[in-house]
């Protein structure tokens, strides 16, 4: 089963993010669950969060459906100790609310050394945030999403996954997102050598990590690192590659994500993909 949705609003109350996937025709959804621009918000009522699993309920929405995204304030790798521990304060909080909600997964972007020091330096200091936001959670799965390489953001090689996923100490707890998007402009050739880097990631991260995928096609060039997301079909991607994506049954049973521009079109996108099923 392909369970295929888009990044939908929570506008007016979580609630309503089920209500809003819904009409959209998805049966997959992704949301945030708070204010993605502000470090603090006001805790989940009881209405809210009752509403919030009826809403699933009624339109049959499980929790390996649904792929909550974090604030993008959150920079769990920042040399500065003081701001990478409210980092990690705020992604406990979005744990702990996605626990709130009966949710399963929590998906992130795993940090930036800001040119202050080395990859891997920061890289352990988001090993280190990780471990410390599991231990204080009860079952969130977090999940890592790889990066188009922009700026002083890691991620942008699956060797970045895999060397966070090798240091997390309770391994059931920890998964990957992958971005078509960042995918192709950090340099995996997904176009034209689609079961070369889906090789490539399944030997260097493995598939069983993988717990859901960002579908966006790309306004810049392969190897760019520029992250600028396209609808789909209209950018350098192009259809093809999400033909054989679709027919690629190792993705089976994850949400699969649209963060295209348009939201107008979400609904023709949808359906789009699951005619290529």
């Amino acid at each position: 089963m392909k369970y295929i949705g888009a990044h939908v609003s929570m506008l007016g109350g979580i609630e309503n993010a089920p209500i809003n996937a819904n009409n959209i025709g998805a049966n997959a959804f992704a949301l945030f669950v708070k204010n993605q621009r502000q470090w603090t918000a006001k805790p989940l009522t009881e209405k809210n969060i009752q509403k919030f699993k009826e809403n699933c309920k009624k339109f049959s929405y499980k929790s390996k459906q649904i792929l909550p995204h974090d604030s993008y304030l959150i920079n769990l790798g920042n040399p500065d100790k003081e701001k990478r521990e409210k980092s990690l304060n705020a992604f406990i909080d979005e744990a702990l609310r996605c626990e709130q909600l009966e949710l399963k997964y929590l998906n992130f972007h795993p940090g930036s050394h800001l040119k202050k020091i080395s990859e891997v330096e920061s890289l352990d200091l988001i090993v280190d945030s990780l471990n410390q936001a599991i231990a204080k959670s009860k079952n969130i799965i977090f999940v890592i999403e790889n990066t188009a390489g922009q700026g002083t953001n890691l991620g942008y090689k699956f060797e970045h996954l895999a060397y966070i996923i090798k240091k997390i100490k309770d391994k059931s707890r920890i998964g990957v997102c992958l971005d078509t998007c960042h995918m192709f402009v950090s340099g995996y050739d997904i176009k034209d050598k689609y079961e070369e880097v889906m090789t490539e990631f399944g030997s260097i991260v493995g598939f069983k990590y993988l717990k859901g995928m960002h579908l966006n096609d790309t306004k810049k060039e392969l190897g760019s690192k520029s992250d600028r997301h396209e609808s789909i079909g209209k950018g350098f991607i192009g259809l093809e590659f999400f033909k054989k994506l679709m027919k690629d049954k190792r993705i089976d049973n994850i949400p699969l994500i649209l963060e295209t521009p348009d939201s107008e079109f979400w609904k023709d996108e949808i359906m789009l993909l699951k005619s290529f099923v």
